[in-house]
C-alpha cells in the first residue's frame, strides 16, 4: 500500500477530513508540526512515505516539498486561503507578512509536484505569487448528513468565529456586533471560543439582544444551526467559509459580503451586503429573516461541496501523480 505523509499545523476539520479520506485508499502517517525541530518528523516521514502532503502552504510545507524533492518523492500542498492571502487593510494573511515567511510560501508552491486550492478565490491569489508545476480547483468538502435543519425556525441570527482581535474585522464581528442594534426584533448570537480580551471590546458596543456563546461543543453547534434562521459571514476573506456552508445546509439564509470565496460557497441562494458596513448588513439581515431561500441555500451544497465530491476529486488528482 502506498503511504502519504499528511503534514498540517492544526487538526482542523477540514484536515481531519482529508486524512479520513486518504486512508481509504493510502496509509497515512500523521505529522503534527508546532515547532522548530518538529522539522525532523516532517523529514523522517517523507524519508518512509511515498507522498507528502501538507495542509496550508507555509514553514512547514517548504520542509516537505523541499525533503520530497531531495528524497524523489511526491509533494502535495493545498493552498487554503490564509496561505496565499494579502489584505493589508486589515493587516491579514501570509504575504503580510516579513519577507522569510512569504519566500516559504512561494517555495511551496513554486516546487511541489501538485498544489490543490479550496476555491477559485484562492487559487486567483496564488497564482498571482508563483506558477506552480500544477495547480487546479477543488472544494472543500463539508459533511452533508452531519448538518441537516431540524425543529421550527426562529428570529435568530448568529455568526461562528472565534473571538479575537485580529477577527474583529477579519470574520466581521464587529460589524456583526454593531448591526444588531438596528434590527431589535431578532437575537443576535455569536459562537466561538474567547481567545483574548477582545470580547470586551464586543460587549461594549453590543445591544441588549445580543449574546456571546462562547465555545460550545459540536451537538450544541447544530442546534444554534437549526434554530437560526439567518447565519451571517461579514468577512473580509473567506478561503472558503465552513461554518458558513454548514449553516446552509441546516437552511440558514446566508448573509455575506463579496469577499473571496464567499460567492462560490452562497451563489444566488443568499444576500450580499458590503464589508465593514453595519446599517447595509442591518437592512440584508432584515431581508434574509423574511426570505424563503433556506431549501435553496442546502440543495447548493448538497450539489457543489459535499465530502463525496472531494474524495473523488482529490483521489484522482493523487493517482494522477503516479
Amino acid at each position: 500500500m502506498m503511504k502519504i505523509a499528511l503534514i498540517y499545523y492544526d487538526f482542523s476539520s477540514f484536515v481531519r477530513h482529508d486524512e479520513e479520506i486518504l486512508a481509504r485508499r493510502f496509509e497515512v502517517m500523521r505529522v503534527n508540526y508546532r515547532r522548530l525541530a518538529d522539522i525532523l518528523k516532517i523529514l523522517a516521514s517523507v524519508w518512509k512515505c511515498d507522498y507528502s502532503f501538507s495542509w496550508f502552504a507555509s514553514g512547514h510545507s517548504a520542509a516537505a516539498v523541499l525533503f520530497s524533492k531531495l528524497l524523489g518523492k511526491k509533494s502535495i500542498v493545498i493552498a487554503g486561503g490564509y496561505d496565499v492571502a494579502c489584505v493589508p487593510e486589515i493587516n491579514y494573511g501570509q504575504f503580510t507578512r516579513t519577507w522569510d515567511k512569504r519566500l516559504m510560501t512561494l517555495f511551496s508552491l513554486r516546487f511541489a509536484d501538485l498544489v490543490l486550492s479550496v476555491s477559485e478565490s484562492t487559487n486567483r491569489e496564488a497564482l498571482r505569487w508563483a506558477q506552480p508545476k500544477k495547480i487546479t480547483v477543488i472544494y472543500n468538502g463539508v459533511d452533508i448528513d452531519s448538518f441537516s435543519p431540524g425543529g421550527k425556525k426562529e428570529d435568530l441570527v448568529i455568526t461562528v468565529g472565534g473571538v479575537s482581535h485580529s477577527n474583529l474585522q477579519r470574520k466581521g464581528l464587529e460589524t456583526f456586533v454593531k448591526s444588531a442594534r438596528l434590527v431589535p426584533e431578532a437575537r443576535f448570537v455569536v459562537i466561538g471560543k474567547e481567545q483574548d480580551d477582545s470580547i470586551n471590546i464586543l460587549r461594549s458596543i453590543a445591544s441588549p439582544n445580543v449574546r456571546f456563546a462562547g465555545f460550545v461543543s459540536d451537538q450544541e453547534l447544530l442546534q444554534w444551526y437549526q434554530r437560526a434562521k439567518v447565519y451571517v459571514q461579514a468577512s473580509a476573506h473567506e478561503g472558503f467559509g465552513i461554518s458558513l456552508a454548514e449553516a446552509m445546509l441546516c437552511q440558514c439564509v446566508p448573509v455575506v459580503t463579496n469577499r473571496g470565496a464567499l460567492p462560490e460557497v452562497v451563489g444566488d441562494t443568499g444576500f450580499y451586503v458590503p464589508f465593514g458596513d453595519e446599517e447595509a448588513t442591518a437592512q440584508g439581515i432584515k431581508t434574509a429573516l423574511q426570505s424563503d431561500k433556506g431549501t435553496l441555500a442546502r440543495k447548493r451544497i448538497e450539489d457543489n461541496f459535499g465530502l463525496t465530491k472531494r474524495e473523488t476529486a482529490l483521489l484522482k488528482m493523487v493517482d494522477s501523480l503516479h
